[in-house]
């Protein structure tokens, strides 16, 4: 048995009734209780002895306020220190964030939504598919994928583009593949991205029955609910960001400019998404008033779903049939225009210019890197 795996649903805030179904299910490793707390103890991994100091968790804490973390709330923001290795309680976290940033919390308590009643019959029944326009001003276009019985992402991506159907489709047929199957059926929006999507759907259950389920996208609910999420926790701060480049002058909606945001910006983006995604997956949901709708955390209603009384809808698919798929797919290489990434790569090397993971040094090579290329084009001119 791989330890690792273990370890990862410890970090990630699971009980150990939550590991251990998870080890049955998907690993196919059944261990007793008591076997699982010698190895977790063994590997000095426990819940309430050793917990990281207060002042460190304010640290921890302090540095995510100076970034997309300043938009979470103390549920999201316990789950991400117990990922980044940070042992604390949630009431920690809760008051340490009402003392560092007590008018964050006041603003996030006053947001409340009334919900529309949902209901999917078991994983994998319905894939929701859609793109978020939300930094397409920029330049960055993302895309999402989330299961309508878990609410598991499926994917997360951000991209030079979200509007290009096979870069889409290559999301959809790059989980397809991981996830050995397609869903029963998908729902898309009217836009032309989502056309291979469809077809490809189509294909992989060699028919045209209602596979494929397309309406206005304020009609994709779950997907559109979740936008609301990833804004809240993450793309905020983004924009922020983006509208002060503006304001100050550094930004004008130009090529170039989109460009540089790409090749500046996109992998660090990608990262926050990333991450986002995980704590999503990893987080518990909390019982709402439909009680058609389970609640638990995303990765086990989806690994697990006789446990909500489901079943899992994966349609299995033949691989020569994803390999048809394949040859209509795009991924993603460059984050921009190739051209300008040469000429960034080229004037980072000869200027010595650092490229970090700080969103602010990153900020300043933007800049810097803004006023070369545009120097270089006024004297050519």
């Amino acid at each position: 048995m791989d330890f690792r795996h273990i370890e990862q649903y410890f970090r990630q805030g699971l009980a150990n009734r939550e590991i251990l179904t998870l080890l049955e299910n998907v690993h196919g490793v059944k261990i007793s209780n008591r076997t699982l707390e010698r190895l977790l103890s063994k590997h000095q991994l426990w819940r309430r002895k050793n917990k990281t100091a207060e002042a460190e968790v304010a640290a921890f804490i302090q540095g995510q306020l100076q970034t997309s973390g300043q938009l979470h709330g103390y549920r999201w923001m316990h789950q991400k220190c117990w990922i980044n290795g940070i042992i604390t309680d949630r009431e920690t976290v809760r008051i340490i964030l009402r003392l560092l940033d007590g008018n964050g919390v006041d603003l996030r308590s006053r947001n409340r939504l009334r919900r529309r009643v949902y209901f999917s019959r078991g994983p994998n029944y319905v894939w929701h598919i859609d793109g978020y326009d939300k930094l397409k001003p920029y330049g960055i276009g993302i895309s999402g994928c989330i299961d309508g019985f878990s609410r598991k992402m499926i994917w997360l991506e951000s991209y030079r583009t979200n509007s290009d159907p096979r870069v889409i489709a290559g999301y959809f047929i790059t989980s397809v593949t991981e996830a050995e199957g397609c869903p029963a059926r998908v729902r898309l929006d009217l836009g032309t991205e989502n056309g291979h999507v469809a077809d490809m759907q189509k294909f992989l259950h060699n028919s045209n029955s209602l596979c494929v389920s397309f309406g206005p996208s304020t009609g994709n609910q779950r997907i559109e609910r979740w936008w609301l999420t990833l804004r809240s926790q993450c793309i905020q701060f983004w924009m922020n960001l983006f509208d002060n480049l503006k304001e100050d002058g550094h930004y004008a909606d130009t090529f170039l400019d989109k460009c540089l945001i790409q090749f500046c910006f996109q992998n660090l983006i990608q990262e926050e998404l990333d991450e986002v995604a995980s704590l999503w997956n990893t987080h518990r949901i909390r019982p709402v008033h439909n009680s058609r709708s389970p609640n638990g955390r995303p990765t086990i209603m989806h690994a697990v779903p006789q446990l909500y009384g489901a079943r899992d809808y994966l349609h299995p698919v033949r691989p020569e049939d994803v390999d048809v798929c394949l040859e209509e797919c795009v991924f993603k290489d460059y984050p921009c225009d190739k051209d300008v990434f040469d000429v960034c790569v080229h004037l980072i090397a000869e200027h010595n210019l650092d490229m970090s993971k700080d969103v602010y040094s990153t900020l300043d090579v933007y800049i810097k890197l803004r006023e070369l290329i545009n120097d270089e084009l006024t004297e050519e001119a």
